[in-house]
C-alpha cells in the first residue's frame, strides 16, 4: 500500500531566489539515503513548495529512520492527502483520519490549519473552529486544548490538494550536505572528532577523512574502530573517503630527535601537513578537527596557533567552545559514543609526553623541527605514497 510523507525544512525556506537549488540538493540527498535502506519502489518529488516521499507503507520505519538522518530535514510527517474540497468534505476527511490513526480517542487536541491557497473561502481560524467542532461532535471523549494538546491535527490547504497529518518525526535540521563545499576531517578513534564531522556536515559541508595509523603501537582493531566511526557518521554526512596514513616512522623520528614535552605539538603539525596534502587532492576548502579549547595540553590557544601555522587552508573547529559533556551528549545522540569509548588507543595517546608543554612558543617549535631536516622528508613522502583509501 502506497504511503506519502511530507518533508519539512526550516532554514532552506529563507534562501530567497536560491531556494530551489537547496531544495534540489535536499531531494538528491533524501534519495541517496533511501537507496541504502529500501527494497520497494519509492519516489521523492517537489510540488508547490513542498517535498514529498512516496513509498510502501510496509517500509514506514525504514523511511522515517533514513530521512531523519538527512541534514536539511527539519521533520518528516506521514500524511493523508485529498483533493482540495469544501469545508463539509474536509470535516469528513479529518474525522476519517482520526478513526484510521487513533484507536484511543480520549485525548486533548488542537486543529492547526494553514491556507497556502489564499482563494479558499474560509480563513485558517474559521477552519480551525469548524473542524474542531466537528471532531468534538464525532468523538465526545476528546477535548480541545490550544496550549498543550496531546494531538495536533495539521491541515494544509494547497492549490490542488489538502494535506492532513498529526505526527512529525524531528530531523537534524541544518543545510543539505554538499551545499557548502568539502572539508577534510582529522578522524581519530575518540569521542570528539566524529562529533566535529557531524556538526560541520550539518552546515552543508561534504566530509572526507584522514586517520593516522601507527602499527604496531596501534592495532588493527584501533583502525577498524575508526572505520566503524566513519560508517556511523556517514549515515548523516553521506559517503566518506577515508585516508589511512601510516604514521609510525614519522612519529618515531620525532620521538628520537625532538624535545619530549613538544612531541604532541610537532606530531600534530605533521598530521596537519599530511591532512592538507590529501585535502588539496580532493578539492577541500578546509580542515576540520575535534579540538575544544583547553580540553587537553595540545588544545590550548597557544597550541592551536602552533598547529595552524603550518596550514594554508583554514582549520575549522566546530567544538572549540563545547564542554566535554556537551560533546558526549551529541556523540550518544548520533550513535557514535559506544564505539568511541572502545579501549583501542590511537597514535596520539601512545606517545603522549608525561609533562607536555601547554603554552608552546611557535619560534621554539620551529627551532625544534629544524632538527628533523634531512631526516623526515623521505618518511613524509612514503606516508603519502602508501596511504590506504577506504570508501565508506
Amino acid at each position: 500500500m502506497e504511503k506519502k510523507y511530507l518533508i519539512k525544512y526550516s532554514e532552506i525556506g529563507i534562501k530567497g531566489k536560491n531556494r530551489h537549488l537547496f531544495e534540489d540538493m535536499l531531494v538528491k540527498n533524501i534519495k541517496a539515503a533511501l537507496r541504502l535502506v529500501l527494497t520497494e519502489s519509492y519516489s521523492v518529488r517537489k510540488s508547490d513548495g513542498r517535498i514529498y516521499v512516496i513509498g510502501d507503507d510496509s517500509e514506514n520505519d525504514e523511511i522515517i529512520s533514513a530521512v531523519t538522518k538527512v541534514f536539511g530535514v527539519a521533520g518528516i510527517a506521514p500524511l493523508t492527502q485529498y483533493e482540495k474540497c469544501g469545508i463539509d468534505e474536509l470535516k469528513e476527511h479529518v474525522i476519517r483520519y482520526i478513526e484510521d490513526n487513533y484507536e484511543n480517542r480520549d485525548f486533548t487536541f488542537k486543529v492547526n490549519a494553514r491556507r497556502a491557497d489564499k482563494t479558499y473561502p474560509l480563513t485558517s481560524v474559521d477552519v480551525n473552529v469548524l473542524v474542531g467542532e466537528a471532531v468534538l461532535n464525532a468523538f465526545p471523549e476528546t477535548k480541545v486544548d490550544v496550549h498543550e494538546p496531546e494531538v495536533s491535527i495539521y491541515i494544509e490547504i494547497r492549490p490542488v490538494d489538502v494535506n492532513i497529518y498529526s505526527t512529525i518525526y524531528p530531523g537534524p535540521g541544518g543545510m543539505p550536505v554538499g551545499s557548502s563545499g568539502r572539508a577534510m576531517l582529522l578522524l581519530s578513534g575518540g569521542i570528539d572528532s566524529p562529533v566535529a564531522g557531524y556538526l560541520v556536515s550539518k552546515r552543508g559541508v561534504s566530509v572526507d577523512a584522514v586517520y593516522f595509523h601507527a602499527p604496531p603501537y596501534t592495532s588493527e582493531r584501533a583502525k577498524q574502530k575508526v572505520v566503524d566511526l566513519a560508517k556511523i557518521i556517514s549515515a548523516y554526512t553521506g559517503p566518506i573517503r577515508l585516508h589511512v596514513v601510516n604514521f609510525t616512522d614519522i612519529q618515531m623520528k620525532i620521538y628520537e630527535v625532538c624535545p619530549h614535552d613538544e612531541l604532541t605539538i610537532i606530531m600534530r603539525r605533521y598530521m596537519m601537513r599530511l591532512a592538507e596534502h590529501f585535502a588539496a587532492e580532493r578539492g577541500c576548502l578546509g580542515l576540520v578537527t575535534g579540538e575544544s579549547i583547553g580540553q587537553v595540553a595540545s588544545q590550548t590557544m597557544q597550541s592551536m596557533l602552533c598547529t595552524n601555522a603550518v596550514c594554508s587552508l583554514p582549520v575549522y573547529r566546530p567544538l572549540c567552545g563545547f564542554d566535554k559533556l556537551d560533546i558526549v551528549d551529541i556523540s550518544e545522540r548520533i550513535g557514535a559514543y559506544e564505539t568511541s569509548i572502545l579501549p583501542f588507543e590511537d597514535c596520539c595517546t601512545i606517545f603522549v609526553a608525561k609533562h607536555p608543554v601547554t603554552k608552546p612558543r611557535l619560534d621554539r617549535i620551529e627551532r625544534s623541527e629544524k632538527k628533523l631536516e634531512g631526516k623526515i622528508e623521505e618518511l613524509y613522502r612514503q606516508a603519502i605514497e602508501t596511504v590506504e583509501i577506504i570508501e565508506i
